[in-house]
């Protein structure tokens, strides 16, 4: 049984009712590396600056500006080396006048330093031309005795990284709401942050139905094809954030799908199934998802439920009319159902399972950037009364877009030369070449 089954949803009511009934996952506390692409739920403020102290930024040696304001390569600075400074390092020579201290990358500035002069503007403590490395000129644990020349001086602060430059202690480091990229990642460990609270990537099981299905890599029968949708979806999955699991192609057998996706309930915080879905008369789908325990909202107002229920409902919209939506199982997990075709399935990815898995994740924005555009070329015809997706080629820099391909649900080589998706409304049956148009944007 179908709840409304005569009624035409329009995308945006279909979106609607997924998302109303979605709240983002619980957030937990993960390790650095596990947090990376969740989203953050909590402020984060910086305990100790960063850096922590001054340092150099430069092999070379830390000096008084008074002692090589005059330095030339005609007549060079000779300072007492008074010792060595190694990252890392805790006993600090004091540097005083007429003193250097040998010092490398990273090292802290000892006391009475005021900058550093890199390693080539001396002579590298060897008393004679300018040095192109330090390497020659390895730390002694003493370091103290000889004498450097320079021959250019440097100003106060010069190649000195100074305390607090990058970030302040107190200062907000990353916002909640953030996503954990690798930069976000480095600056949580930089500022002593081992875990942090967020929302995990939500799990997506991914599975195709169809008995002429066949696995990539295997020869194809007669009236075989190859299982694409199950590795697009799975892969548009791992794309929007989520932890992705692909199951193998499923035959068309009622308790066979049925008992596919009762095991992957407990791995899954979203189900997408693709095929089955219209009015075919091996559309096992629909007697599959039919009851499989659990509660949905089902009444075009929001109220009443029934149990395991799956809604299956026609869309105004081109590709992609058939659609199917529930909660599923006692712990309620959104399934959506989605149509066979491979251009169907992928619009209808983007459209209705992106912005569910971008919900769960707490992500501040759930949907794909929408721009306006001008069509290259000419559309003929779109069928009246549903809202028409095309793929397209958008430019950034001359902000146009070209269609690719038709407008067939099965032209998987076009959708492969696409970044965009033309927007035709529903009351517009033909557009003129120039025409500004919606263009989602897909990259």
């Amino acid at each position: 049984m179908s709840y409304g089954a005569d009624r035409v949803w329009s995308v945006t009511e279909h979106l609607d009712s997924i998302l109303g009934q979605l709240t983002p996952l619980e957030a937990i506390e993960l390790q650095l590396l596990e947090a990376q692409g969740c989203v953050l739920v909590e402020d984060v403020t910086v305990p100790v600056a960063l850096p922590p102290f001054d340092n150099s930024s430069m092999d070379g040696y830390a000096v008084r500006v008074a002692d090589t304001a005059a330095a030339t390569p005609e007549h060079p600075a000779v300072l007492e080396v008074i010792g060595d400074v190694a990252a890392g390092g805790d006993a600090l020579p004091e540097v005083g006048h007429g003193q250097a201290a040998r010092i490398m990358t990273g090292a802290p500035l000892p006391p009475g330093a005021e900058a550093v002069v890199p390693v080539e503007w001396t002579d590298g403590g060897s008393g004679e031309g300018p040095a192109t490395t330090m390497a020659a000129h390895s730390l002694d644990p003493a370091g103290a005795g000889g004498e450097v020349r320079v021959h250019q001086g440097a100003e106060k602060g010069q190649f000195v990284r100074v305390r607090g430059s990058d970030i302040a202690a107190g200062e907000l480091a990353l916002a909640a709401g953030t996503v954990l990229g690798p930069p976000q990642i480095g600056l949580l460990a930089a500022i002593g942050r081992g875990t942090v609270t967020v929302r995990p990537r939500p799990r997506v099981v991914v599975l195709s139905t169809g008995s002429e299905l066949v696995q990539p890599g295997e020869e194809l029968g007669p009236g075989r094809i190859h299982d694409s949708n199950s590795f697009v979806l799975t892969a548009a999955a791992r794309a929007a954030g989520a932890i992705a699991y692909r199951v193998g192609a499923v035959v068309d057998e009622v308790e066979t799908l049925r008992a596919a996706i009762e095991d992957q309930m407990v791995r899954a915080d979203i189900i997408v199934t693709t095929g089955g879905v219209s009015v075919g008369a091996y559309d096992v789908v629909k007697e599959a998802l039919s009851w499989l325990g659990g509660t949905m909202d089902h009444a075009e107002d929001g109220t009443g439920s029934a149990p395991g229920h799956v809604e299956f409902r026609k869309l105004a919209m081109q590709p992609g009319k058939p659609q199917g939506f529930g909660r599923i199982g006692p712990d309620r997990i959104p399934l959506l159902a989605l149509p066979g075709n491979p251009v169907s399935a992928y619009v209808s990815f983007e459209l209705f399972v992106r912005p569910a898995i971008r919900t769960l994740m707490g992500a501040a924005s759930v949907h794909r950037d929408v721009v306006r555009a001008a069509c290259v070329t000419a559309i003929d015809r779109s069928p009246e009364g549903r809202r028409q997706f095309l793929r397209g080629r958008y430019d950034r820099i001359s902000g146009t877009v070209t269609p690719v391909g038709g407008a067939g649900s099965h032209l998987v080589a076009a959708l492969a030369q696409a970044n965009a998706l033309i927007v035709v409304p529903e009351a517009v049956t033909s557009l003129e070449a120039g025409s500004e148009v919606d263009v989602v944007v897909l990259d």
